[in-house]
């Protein structure tokens, strides 16, 4: 799949179990966030389990995602966890009921975007008072927000955890629909900001990657309000080539986690086997 998509690498990567968490206190003397820059490694397929990413960092000085996989092509990144495998095949089901769908694309999209969010969210660090002593530690920096930009409507299920997920986020609602006919894309409702703010960490959340024409018109409105491709980082369930190829050679640096990877489009525009309409099967409509 990596050799036959250009301008993009394919990346398997290890995940954990992530765990629901909110910063509910914060003491005020802790520091600024901390930032990291990046370095480049060029390769067609890597996995990153923990023995493999141990031996990065060592080449690269650094563990973080950014310095590890960071370039001028987009990444692509199929997390090869079992939970994530599990809600894609319930998603997959024909006969899985709307409720039960809902709730698998939910889950899917709490793992991705847990994957998706690791060495990438701003921290500031210092000490506290536990009840026992004086600890070091680290929080999620709650002053930059991250930016959840779901698909309407489809995206609704897939980012319905991100703010029990992330300590701190802004939801901004897109609206785009496809013709079924000529599969072009069309916006019906915008409630993006004008402009993001400087250094804006942003998901787009966006179930069923299939031609990739939605996906470029919604990342196109995004850029034109001040966020770079590096600063996004698409959440999907299902992807297929069509749109990773257009996604490649129209946004360098993107990042793209998916739950899977499909061989083919239809000419109807669907993924296949992929697992239907999104939306539909989400809301019973």
């Amino acid at each position: 799949m990596a050799s036959a998509i250009n301008n993009c690498c394919l990346l398997r990567c290890s995940s954990d179990l992530p765990h629901s968490h909110s910063l509910r206190y914060l003491p005020q003397h802790l520091s600024a966030p901390n930032r990291n820059s990046g370095d480049t490694i060029n390769t067609k397929v890597l996995r990153l389990d923990g023995r493999n990413r141990r031996s990065i960092s060592v080449n690269c000085s650094s563990t973080t995602e950014k310095r590890i996989l960071s370039g001028d092509r987009m990444l692509v990144f199929v997390p090869p966890h079992p939970l994530i495998k599990h809600w894609v095949s319930v998603l997959r089901n024909e006969q899985t009921p709307s409720p039960v769908f809902r709730n698998a694309m939910a889950e899917l999209g709490r793992l991705l975007m847990y994957e998706a969010s690791r060495d990438w969210l701003p921290t500031i660090s210092g000490d506290i008072q536990s009840p026992m002593g004086v600890a070091s530690v680290e929080f999620v920096d709650p002053r930059e927000p991250v930016a959840i930009i779901p698909i309407l409507r489809a995206g609704l299920a897939l980012a319905e955890h991100a703010s029990s997920l992330l300590p701190a986020t802004k939801t901004y609602h897109l609206g785009i629909s496809r013709d079924e006919e000529t599969l072009q894309p069309t916006i019906y409702l915008n409630k993006l900001p004008d402009k993001f703010p400087e250094g804006s960490r942003v998901f787009v959340v966006d179930p069923m990657l299939a031609t990739g024409g939605t996906l470029v018109a919604a990342l196109e409105l995004i850029k034109e309000r001040g966020v770079d491709n590096k600063q996004i980082k698409v959440i999907s369930a299902v992807a297929a080539p069509p749109a990773l190829k257009k996604l490649g050679e129209s946004f360098p640096g993107l990042h793209v986690y998916a739950g899977i990877l499909d061989p083919t489009i239809n000419d109807k525009g669907f993924i296949i086997p992929g697992l239907g309409d999104a939306g539909d099967r989400s809301f019973g409509t």
